[in-house]
C-alpha cells in the first residue's frame, strides 16, 4: 500500500483503527484513570515488559504506593524488592528518582505539558505523549514498537 493509505484524504485508516479498538481492547486499570501518577507507574513498569508480566507490578506499586508522595517517601531499597523481578533495576531507580523530583520541584503534581514531562528524569519521549495524552488530552503522538509494527503490516 502506498504512504496515501494514512493520508488526511483517506480517513479509512483511522476509522477502522477507531472501530476495532473498543472490540479488542484488553481491560487494563491503568486505562481507567487520567491520574499521571499512575499512567507513568503503568508506562515505566511496562517498559521492556509484556503486560501479561507487568500487570501484578503496576497492581502492587498502586497498592503500596498509591500516590507520588507513597512513592517519593520509600526508601530505595523497598522500592527495588518490590521491583524484583522485573529486571532493568534503572528503571525502578530512575522511578524512585523522579517521584522525589515531582514531590519537590512540582509540588507532588506531574507536569501537565508534553514538554514539562520530558524535563523529568527517566521520562522519554514515548512516555511524556503517553501522559500528556491520555492524562491532559494533549494532542501528541503516542508511538513505540506496537505502533510501528502496526503501520509496517498495513502499509507492506
Amino acid at each position: 500500500m502506498s504512504s496515501t493509505f494514512v493520508s488526511s484524504s483517506n480517513p479509512w485508516f483511522g476509522a477502522a483503527l477507531l472501530n476495532w479498538y473498543p472490540r479488542h481492547r484488553r481491560d487494563l486499570p491503568w486505562r481507567h484513570t487520567r491520574d499521571p501518577y499512575a499512567i507513568w507507574l503503568s508506562e515505566v513498569i511496562l517498559q521492556q515488559t509484556r503486560v501479561k508480566q507487568g500487570l501484578p507490578y503496576y497492581l502492587d506499586f498502586i497498592t503500596t504506593y498509591p500516590t507520588v508522595h507513597d512513592l517519593a517517601a520509600a526508601p530505595q531499597d523497598e522500592v527495588l524488592r518490590h521491583w524484583q523481578g522485573l529486571g532493568y533495576y534503572s528503571r525502578a531507580r530512575n522511578m524512585h528518582h523522579t517521584a522525589q523530583q515531582v514531590v519537590q520541584e512540582y509540588s507532588g503534581r506531574f507536569p501537565g505539558t508534553y514538554a514539562e514531562l520530558l524535563k523529568l528524569r527517566g521520562v522519554g519521549q514515548y512516555t511524556a505523549a503517553a501522559i500528556a495524552s491520555f492524562a491532559y488530552d494533549e494532542q501528541v503522538a503516542v508511538l513505540d514498537g506496537n505502533v510501528y509494527r502496526v503501520l509496517a503490516a498495513c502499509l507492506a
